[in-house]
């Protein structure tokens, strides 16, 4: 005896019909990416495209990682007008006409950002593959809280994975670019 196929919930065909309308109409994102060698790309786009992919597939900006693509590991982060982001859970179209800093962008002219610094002097990273968005965090929290004590930089690490390092180095390297920056200001 064979089963009869099973009827398709009307909810469940409006939604795929919709999703099939969607991919069908690529959609334009132009964003000025980079951070201090900014460029302006703009591409054709399907709408479903996660703004990681766009960076990476279209700007061919690979320092953004691509980890967990459910927004817990934070390897993906980058700073979208100046705010940190996830860029697994933002679509590319929702960045349209924004500034998006990436790895790439953070040092100028060629000179390490202090956060890259810190990380470089105090070993804040093994792998390397946290880095990128650890390095972006900190530097999101720099521009927020100039003097942030260990326990503010922690909890602003919380939503960024480190597999490797413990996060005392991670920490470290942050104070570093703190004092480092404070020292610049003066």
């Amino acid at each position: 005896m064979t089963a009869a196929p099973r009827p398709r919930c009307a909810a469940i065909a409006r939604w795929a019909s919709r999703i099939e309308e969607l991919d069908s109409r690529a959609q334009r994102s132009s964003v000025r990416a980079g951070g201090a060698s900014w460029r302006k790309i703009s591409n054709a786009v399907e709408p479903r495209t996660l703004l990681v992919h766009f960076l990476r597939d279209d700007c061919k900006l690979t320092g953004t990682h691509v980890g967990c693509e459910t927004s817990i590991c934070g390897a993906c982060t980058v700073l979208l007008d100046g705010q940190a982001v996830k860029s697994c859970t933002l679509l590319a179209v929702q960045a349209d006409g924004a500034e998006v800093t990436t790895i790439e962008g953070l040092a100028k002219d060629g000179v390490l950002h202090p956060v890259q610094e810190g990380f470089w002097e105090c070993h804040g990273l093994q792998c390397g593959y946290c880095t990128p968005g650890m390095i972006l965090a900190g530097a999101q929290l720099l521009q927020r809280n100039p003097k942030p004590t260990r326990k503010e930089i922690a909890h602003a690490l919380e939503g960024n994975l480190c597999r490797c390092t413990g996060y005392s180095h991670i920490i470290d390297a942050i104070e570093y670019a703190a004092k480092k920056m404070a020292k610049k200001k003066r």
